[in-house]
C-alpha cells in the first residue's frame, strides 16, 4: 500500500442482537476446523458495496455520495440459509438475508449507482447477494460442506436502520474496521 491510500467497503450495520445470535450459530455449529477464523463478532456486517483502495483524498467525496441513503428507510430484513461460497472449493461460510420487500437490493442499486457516477466504484458482473460472511478459510483450507447439514442459522427477524462507511485495515489476525461515516437510513 502507498502512502494516502486506503481500503475502503460500504456496509449495513446489523444490530447487536444479530451479530450475537449469528456468532453463537456459527461456533456451535463450525466448530474450530484447522485453518478457518471466524468474523469476530464486532465485525460483523452486510457488505453493499467493496471500494478496493481508495485515494484517501476521496473519502469525503465518497461519504457524500453515501448520502443517497440518507433516509431512505430502515430495512426489514431476515436470517436466511447458510451458504458457502464459492460454491465449488468453498472458502467462505456465510448467511444468506431474506429480503422480502426488495429494498435491500433496491438500497444497495442506488449505492452502486451513485459510487459508480462518482467514479469511486465498479460494478460487479454478478447480481447482489445479500450475505453475511461469519467465517473464512485460509489459502490451503476449505470449509467443511457438512456445516449445512448441522443446525439452521436461528430465523432472526430485524431492523437496520444504518449504512457504515469502513475503512478496512488488513493484519495477520483478520482485518480491523475503522467506521469514517454512519448513515441514518431512518432520516
Amino acid at each position: 500500500m502507498s502512502a494516502g491510500r486506503v481500503r475502503l467497503f460500504v456496509a449495513l450495520e446489523l444490530p447487536t442482537r444479530v451479530r450475537h445470535a449469528l456468532a453463537e450459530w456459527r461456533d456451535a455449529t463450525l466448530g474450530a476446523p484447522e485453518g478457518v477464523r471466524p468474523i469476530g463478532r464486532q465485525s460483523l456486517h452486510l457488505t453493499l458495496c467493496f471500494l478496493g483502495w481508495r485515494e484517501e483524498r476521496e473519502v469525503g467525496p465518497i461519504a457524500g455520495a453515501c448520502e443517497v441513503l440518507h433516509g431512505r428507510g430502515a430495512l426489514e430484513l431476515a436470517l436466511g440459509d447458510a451458504v458457502l461460497l464459492p460454491r465449488r472449493r468453498p472458502r467462505v461460510l456465510a448467511v444468506a438475508l431474506e429480503d422480502p420487500d426488495g429494498e435491500l437490493a433496491a438500497a444497495q442499486s442506488a449505492l452502486a449507482s451513485e459510487l459508480e457516477r462518482g467514479g469511486f466504484y465498479e460494478p460487479e458482473d454478478r447480481p447482489f447477494y445479500g450475505h453475511v460472511t461469519v467465517a473464512r478459510a485460509g489459502r490451503r483450507a476449505r470449509i467443511p460442506g457438512t456445516v449445512l447439514l448441522e443446525a439452521d442459522p436461528p430465523r432472526v427477524r430485524f431492523t437496520a436502520s444504518q449504512v457504515v462507511l469502513y475503512r478496512s485495515q488488513l493484519r495477520r489476525e483478520g482485518a480491523r474496521y475503522e467506521p469514517l461515516t454512519t448513515i441514518e437510513l431512518g432520516g
